[in-house]
């Protein structure tokens, strides 16, 4: 799964591009500042940029620039057409590519996939495996299946979408709004009990004793995350 941050300060196209790129499967961050676009980066695994030039405390040029000195992600710039020269700009400071406002949604989706394909090609960003273990949990994400020691576990759509977020990134403590975002594709807004209820059904299913949980672990006030190494 890939994580795409979006950045602009147009908080009406971080929704639209949410909705394109969250109906393909996409992971999905956002920022509506460069500073918060850096921020977001040193924070998490990102693979792959949509970024506005014109944004304030630190705008999409330098950004990119200053992205560029540590990391080589694919960088998408979202421009207006009256800025062709940023548009230039952008490229010579490490921009792959650029977007031009008003965009189409199947040209926005092709030009992602066209990067994150070339990223991929040239080993910016490793294969991943479709099967992930963990414990007595196994989850195969080619056939959608969950396993518990052994034995076929059926989940709902959200609580497989939960489990496969946490158990990708065993010990990485997600906050509810992250899940909630991540898996929802909606801003998180008084999330915390749609969570809270889907991580109590999700225990039911995986764990022997959902009250002392082997793997699906809180972190009071932080969020929850998979145990890395789960006692059997």
């Amino acid at each position: 799964m890939h994580n795409i941050l979006i950045c602009d300060d147009d908080k009406d196209i971080v929704a639209a591009l949410k909705i394109y790129l969250g109906a393909e499967g996409y992971n999905l961050f956002e920022a509506h500042t460069g500073r918060q676009a850096i921020e977001v980066v040193e924070q998490e695994e990102i693979h792959l940029i949509l970024m506005d030039i014109m944004m304030p405390e630190l705008d999409g040029i330098a950004a990119t620039a200053h992205l560029r000195e540590d990391c080589n992600i694919p960088i998408i710039l979202l421009t207006a057409k009256s800025e062709d020269s940023d548009k230039v700009l952008g490229l010579n400071v490490g921009a792959d590519d650029y977007i031009t406002k008003p965009f189409n949604p199947v040209e926005v989706l092709a030009r992602v996939k066209s990067q994150l394909r070339r990223y991929t090609r040239l080993g910016g960003l490793p294969q991943k495996t479709s099967v992930y273990r963990i414990g007595g949990v196994e989850l195969d994400d080619e056939t959608k299946e969950v396993r518990v020691d052994g034995e076929p576990v059926s989940l709902t759509p959200i609580e497989y979408n939960i489990l496969k977020l946490l158990i990708q990134s065993p010990g990485r403590v997600y906050s509810t709004a992250q899940i909630y975002e991540q898996v929802w594709n909606e801003y998180a807004f008084g999330s915390d009990n749609a969570v809270a209820v889907h991580i109590r059904h999700l225990r039911e299913k995986i764990e022997i004793n959902p009250s002392e949980p082997r793997y699906l672990k809180v972190v009071w006030g932080l969020g929850y995350k998979f145990e890395k190494e789960a006692r059997q």
